[in-house]
């Protein structure tokens, strides 16, 4: 893990810039990360971009005490577990991960509203289509049973008319939001999560 090292410590420095105690923690891969109107997006939630580059829901894990130290959130929204399938690890593995981020995330803060974003339908993966639906099923299914954490499906809604991915929501290596992708995970998620 120590190729997020530089990451990382990104993090730690940005709080310091925020300018105020930040109520809603997007935490997560570079989908995160690459969101540059993030704030102003959910600006009335006050929120913080938690994303470092290339990070995997194991990741997400393992840096989670570290990243959260100095926050004291009302919300969660977590993207991470997409990098995980790019590398080369089983759906099973991910769900894992995700049990594990759970339990940290309630030893920490007690019984916080949080919200997993599904993991969205790539061009450049789209030969693995089944394993992320696969893993957003297991995921969702846990969730259900859950009080505290709500799925945002976005994978459905990122789909076009014959049922691929929109290529219009991405940039040019067909795994990176675009505009257009940031402006419908906006919509889809601003609703979900202004709703609470």
């Amino acid at each position: 893990m120590y190729w997020y090292e530089d990451e990382v410590k990104r993090l730690e420095n940005d709080r310091l810039t925020i300018g105020y105690d930040p109520e809603t923690l997007f935490f997560g891969s570079s989908s995160v990360r690459l969101w540059t109107s993030l704030y102003e997006d959910f600006k009335e939630l006050k929120p913080a971009n938690l994303g470092f580059g290339g990070s995997t829901l194991a990741a997400c894990v393992w840096f989670f005490e570290r990243i959260m130290l100095p926050y004291r959130p009302k919300k969660l929204v977590v993207y991470a577990g997409d990098n995980d399938l790019g590398d080369g690890r089983h759906p099973e593995e991910v769900f894992i991960f995700f049990l594990q981020l759970t339990a940290k995330i309630e030893a920490r803060f007690g019984n916080l509203p949080c919200y997993f974003i599904s993991l969205k339908p790539s061009l450049s993966r789209w030969d693995m289509a089944d394993q992320y639906i696969y893993t957003n099923r297991l995921i969702q299914n846990t969730i259900r049973e859950s009080s505290s954490w709500q799925f945002i499906d976005v994978f459905e809604k990122m789909l076009n008319g014959a049922g691929e991915p929109d290529g219009e929501c991405f940039v040019d290596d067909g795994l990176h939001l675009s505009e257009k992708g940031y402006q419908l995970w906006r919509e889809v998620i601003g609703s979900q999560i202004r709703n609470d």
